[in-house]
């Protein structure tokens, strides 16, 4: 009984500490997945660790992909430095109220195609640069959360 009751304790410690690291590790908890991880594509492809954004449009045209286009700055304050577009195909199986309020909701969390700068990532060169943004994801979430514990 004493060994459940620890394994118990330990689970729930456990959740709590994930949890909260999930919840710190969020540059911008109110930003969709799709607009972060295509933020995060542009960074990995260029190299860098912060990116100056200076534009952020969706479009969810029905039951087209979903295209979300990125701008940003340069070093020497060049507002049109670069630019990017990550298209999310449809993946909806119902309309839903959820769809109403978030209609990004309604298309995969994995984009289709990428275009940074003139150049289109698909097929291997996409899978790899996907690979190594959720890397970065999760680095910044295990620092977070390292952070977090340690405050």
């Amino acid at each position: 009984m004493k060994q459940t009751t620890i394994r118990r304790i330990a689970a729930a410690l456990g959740s709590l500490i994930v949890g909260s690291g999930l919840l710190t590790s969020c540059a911008n908890p109110g930003e969709d997945v799709r607009i972060r991880l295509c933020k995060d594509l542009v960074a990995v492809q260029l190299g860098k660790e912060q990116i100056q954004w200076t534009r952020v449009n969706t479009k969810t045209p029905g039951y087209q992909d979903a295209i979300i286009s990125l701008g940003w700055s340069g070093a020497n304050g060049d507002e049109n430095a670069g630019s990017a577009t990550c298209a999310y195909p449809y993946s909806a199986v119902d309309d839903t109220a959820q769809q109403l309020a978030e209609p990004l909701s309604a298309y995969a969390t994995s984009p289709s195609k990428v275009v940074i700068n003139g150049e289109t990532l698909s097929g291997s060169a996409l899978a790899n640069a996907i690979g190594r943004a959720m890397r970065r994801q999760g680095r910044e979430m295990i620092d977070a959360a390292g952070n977090a514990i340690g405050q």
